[in-house]
C-alpha cells in the first residue's frame, strides 16, 4: 500500500490531476512500453518485480512529462490568443483614434472654410463701399466742377455785359474757385 499512497499523493500534489492507473490501457504509447516491459520481464523472470516497479516509475514519470508538456502548449497557445486579442484591440483603438482625429481635422477645415467664406464676404462689401464712396466723391467733384464752370460762365457773362475786363488773369484767377 505504500506504492499507492505515494501515487495518491502524487495526484493530488500535481497541478494537472494524474489519471487513474487503471486507464493506462487507453493511452497507446504506454501500452506499447508496458508490452515492451512484459517481453522483458518474460525474459528475465529473476528480479522481475523490481525491474517492473522501476518500469512502471519511468512510464509514469514519462505519462506526468507528457502532461506537463501538453499543459505548457496550452498555456502557451492561451498567452498567444490573449496576446492577438489585445493587438487586434490596440489596431481597433487605433483606427478609432484615426477616424476621430480626422473628423476632427475636416470640422476644423470645414470651420476655417466657413470663417474664410464670412471673411471674404466682408471683403467683397468692404471693397463695395469703397466703391460707393468713391462713386460718391466722383459726383461730389463733378458737381463742383460743373457749380465752377457755372460760376466762371457767369462771370464771364457779367464782364461781357459791362464792357469791362477780369482784373486778374491767367493762374491766380482760378484760385477763388474750389475744384
Amino acid at each position: 500500500m505504500g506504492a499507492e499512497e505515494a501515487k495518491t499523493e502524487a495526484q493530488e500534489k500535481s497541478v494537472i490531476p494524474l489519471p487513474d492507473p487503471v486507464a493506462k490501457a487507453s493511452y497507446p504509447k504506454t501500452s506499447a512500453t508496458v508490452e515492451k516491459v512484459t517481453d522483458k520481464l518474460d525474459e528475465k523472470n529473476s528480479g522481475a518485480v523490481a525491474d517492473r516497479d522501476a518500469v512502471l516509475a519511468a512510464i509514469e514519470t514519462e505519462k506526468r512529462l507528457a502532461l506537463i508538456k501538453a499543459w505548457e502548449e496550452s498555456e502557451k497557445s492561451k498567452a498567444e490568443n490573449r496576446a492577438h486579442k489585445k493587438q487586434s484591440a490596440t489596431g481597433t483603438w487605433e483606427s478609432s483614434m484615426i477616424a476621430a482625429a480626422e473628423a476632427q481635422l475636416k470640422m476644423m477645415e470645414e470651420k476655417l472654410e466657413k470663417k474664410k467664406a464670412e471673411y471674404g464676404e466682408r471683403m467683397k462689401n468692404k471693397i463695395a463701399e469703397i466703391h460707393k464712396a468713391r462713386e460718391e466723391k466722383r459726383a461730389m467733384i463733378e458737381a463742383k466742377r460743373r457749380e465752377n464752370l457755372v460760376k466762371i460762365e457767369e462771370a464771364a457773362a457779367k464782364y461781357r455785359t459791362s464792357g469791362t475786363a477780369p482784373k486778374k488773369f491767367g493762374a491766380c484767377s482760378l484760385g477763388s474757385f474750389d475744384f
